[in-house]
């Protein structure tokens, strides 16, 4: 071992003797730049933050990079760095011009550097080969800028770099790959065929995203004889579509829709009521249900109303009784009861003053910190729990983090909750969570159901479906909707 050791120390020697004879160039200051650029990750947020403008394989591959630097970094200084302590290069082994200003004191092995350029690349690239390659050589340029500014040797930046590419992996334990294909259903529709959008009612929500960018445009050029309306904040949006569709006089045949998911389960609903199909141009800031449905952008909707190409798929329902009486929702996603209405309502409070992203992080946080059990009869059965997830179809992966629906028309929902009503639930429930171990744990339990039936005992509660807050309740009856809405798509 010790041997073998030398031999590395000799070698990285040689490499670094080498590079510091290399004659001066331009290349100095850009690798200088950079090597500065990259610390404590700064530079690959930056990075990140490009690449989550695009929506897609890009925008999952910035937000698997940003996990996998957190689990790079974490093992490479603050585990590593104490197990093996290494004098970092003399200062004197490589050109004044190429020292940096502020060198770093911590042990030289490994390469925290290397370690979240290869873990970022790592992670991207298993989203958007081309999104991995195109940043490719700026990691690489970042590897190497640290043995050219001499605060490192090769051979930290080697097991850096093999850090990096382990975390960029194990970011698959937790949040497993999926074919990015549209979800399966049995069930072809009839839809008529949408020249223009002649006959169509869309409504259409400038605000939904994050971009800031009215969708109408995208619209206007898909159904360019679409009838547009605009959500009038005074106004609920089905009551609206409801008034809108009565005065057109029997003359709409479909409903258009251009905004995010909560936008798009509010017309959803409508659609269904009315027996209409319905087109959606997604315009929000994840698009999950246009994702699943296999819609991604406008011109798929384009294609699909102009060839009258549907498919009919499951809705959630919820019907709720609270102190304004009767109400029911529709949900195309997720329904949830317990700490996630919390954070929504939280969340849209801070957005009157923050970014919408740092808002509900913020929220989240708070939510957490002060939650408090759930006092219910699950299908009859007295539990506490801290939330409540109820999914339209099945969700997949099992666990904490369900990304995707395989298919749209198992006519089951996806239940999962915390048990609050045992010893260290939270606690127990975040160990599971980083194990992976949430299927063995029992503090959570998911099944797949067609029916769900939640009664609160303390007092009333907001439901929330499909990232929008709603009536408040004390009886919550879930059930799953088998192929309650046409919808437009091409057929794969």
């Amino acid at each position: 071992m010790k041997r073998q050791l030398r031999q590395v120390g000799e070698t990285d020697r040689e490499l670094v003797r080498l590079s510091a004879a290399l004659p001066r160039t331009r290349a100095d200051d850009v690798l200088t730049a950079i090597s500065v650029a990259a610390n404590k990750g700064r530079l690959w947020w930056a990075v990140g933050a490009v690449l989550a403008t695009r929506k897609g394989a890009t925008r999952r591959g910035a937000l698997r990079g940003v996990a996998a630097i957190a689990g790079a970094s974490a093992s490479a200084n603050l585990v590593c760095k104490l197990l093996f302590p290494r004098r970092r290069p003399a200062a004197e082994e490589v050109p004044v011009h190429r020292r940096l200003t502020k060198r770093p004191t911590s042990s030289s092995f490994p390469s925290g550097h290397a370690a979240s350029a290869a873990a970022f690349t790592t992670a991207v690239a298993m989203e958007s080969p081309k999104a991995g390659l195109a940043i490719a050589p700026l990691a690489a340029a970042v590897a190497y800028s640290r043995v050219h500014t001499g605060v490192h040797w090769p051979s930290d930046v080697g097991a850096g770099a093999l850090i990096g590419v382990a975390a960029g992996l194990a970011t698959r334990h937790w949040w497993p790959l999926h074919p990015d294909v549209p979800a399966r259903t049995a069930h072809d529709a009839e839809a008529p065929l949408m020249v223009d959008g002649e006959d169509m009612l869309a409504l259409v929500n400038p605000s939904s995203g994050v971009d800031g960018q009215d969708p109408t445009e995208d619209v206007r050029y898909a159904w360019p004889k679409a009838t547009l309306i605009y959500p009038d904040p005074a106004t609920d949006i089905r009551t609206q579509l409801e008034s809108a569709i009565a005065a057109a006089g029997g003359t709409v045949r479909a409903l258009g829709v251009a905004g995010g998911d909560g936008t798009v389960a509010a017309v959803a609903s409508v659609a269904a009521e009315q027996g209409l199909p319905l087109a959606l141009i997604p315009a929000g800031t994840l698009n999950h249900f246009a994702r699943d449905v296999g819609v991604r952008s406008m011109p798929d909707a384009d294609e699909a109303t102009e060839n009258g190409s549907a498919v009919g798929i499951d809705l959630g329902e919820v019907e709720v009784d609270g102190p304004s009486g009767p109400d029911r929702r529709w949900f195309v996603n997720t329904a949830s009861l317990g700490g996630y209405p919390e954070m929504v309502r939280v969340r849209e409070k801070l957005q009157e003053r923050l970014p919408k992203w740092a808002a509900g992080v913020i929220a989240l946080v708070r939510t957490l910190r002060h939650a408090k059990p759930l006092r219910i009869e699950l299908d009859g059965k007295r539990i506490a729990v801290w939330l409540i997830f109820v999914g339209n179809g099945t969700y997949a992966p099992k666990g904490v983090v369900p990304s995707r629906r395989p298919a749209l028309d198992t006519g089951l929902l996806d239940v999962r909750y915390l048990r609050a009503d045992l010893p260290y639930s939270r606690a127990r429930f975040l160990l599971a969570t980083l194990t992976n171990s949430l299927t063995a744990s029992h503090v959570y339990r998911e099944a797949d159901v067609a029916e769900l039936d939640v009664r609160v005992l303390d007092g009333n509660r907001r439901i929330a479906t499909d990232g929008e807050v709603g009536p408040l309740g004390n009886h919550f009856r879930f059930r799953s909707r088998p192929r309650a809405l046409t919808i437009y798509r091409n057929h794969p």
